[in-house]
């Protein structure tokens, strides 16, 4: 056989399969979620709620992560809403606060460098998906949050599950629960300093640990919470509350205690 016959029949197949891959029906693959219009966070190179951004592998979770405070803790609850602004939130069961639709729930007592830990419950039936199921979320000094989703067998982006430095990074695993399971962070702030031009003398530094693993590591953060945006170095008061996000859905909370190791030291 001549190569010229040989090109021929080569191209001929080709031309075959250009032509049937044409005809065939589109996947309509989903499409992953997120956003493409958002700035890219400096050092990361990804943007904010990149649906490009790496999911974190999961872990298993540890057993027996429900802590009792210590003798220098502050408890702030147990069986009633008076260390916090906002009575809007049901205590559904004994030692139990939930979200009720009434608006974030902010402490009276203010904080900056603390040792925090907080035990919390996503509900089974949520409607929508990824950002809608079990939404809430722990801010540190009223400004820095600490995403909780259900995030057990829910998509969303990277930077947004639970577990996350909401918009800036996700956790190294992912350690969730399944729904209507307890679920603990132990959180370790260590607040911002400020130079006299309004830029970080320190920044913001955490560690977190959920459900005993160990998902944030001294991680320096890039400022306070934004949503689509980039976080930033903003000024603030050296002590501000612990504050609590009421995004909608019926997300539970119990033993929640902090040390204040500004004081304690």
């Amino acid at each position: 056989m001549s190569y010229v016959h040989q090109d021929y029949i080569a191209t001929a197949v080709v031309l075959l399969l250009l032509l049937t891959v044409a005809t065939l029906p589109s996947c309509n693959l989903p499409e992953r979620p997120g956003y493409t219009d958002t700035p890219t966070i400096d050092g990361e190179h990804y943007q904010v709620h990149s649906p490009m951004r790496p999911q974190p592998p999961r872990a298993k979770p540890l057993e027996n992560t429900f802590t009792p405070p210590p003798s220098d803790a502050i408890v702030l609850f147990k069986d009633d809403l008076s260390e916090w602004d906002n009575n809007n939130w049901d205590i559904t069961e004994q030692q139990v606060m939930t979200c009720a639709g009434g608006g974030d729930i902010k402490t009276n007592l203010t904080f900056g460098d603390c040792q925090l830990h907080i035990e919390f419950r996503i509900p089974e039936k949520t409607q929508g998906e990824g950002q809608n199921m079990g939404n809430s979320g722990v801010f540190l000094m009223d400004n820095y949050e600490v995403q909780v989703l259900n995030s057990y067998n829910n998509s969303t982006y990277a930077d947004g599950t639970c577990g996350a430095i909401y918009g800036q990074f996700p956790p190294l695993l992912n350690a969730s629960r399944p729904a209507n399971e307890w679920q603990s962070y132990d959180i370790f702030f260590t607040r911002p300093r400020f130079n006299e031009d309004g830029a970080f003398d320190s920044p913001p530094k955490i560690t977190v640990v959920h459900n005993g693993i160990n998902i944030h590591v001294e991680r320096n953060l890039y400022g306070p919470t934004r949503w689509r945006a980039l976080a930033t170095a903003t000024p603030h008061p050296d002590r501000l509350p612990l504050r609590l996000q009421d995004h909608g859905n019926a997300v539970s909370y119990r033993n929640i205690w902090i040390r204040d190791l500004e004081q304690i030291n």
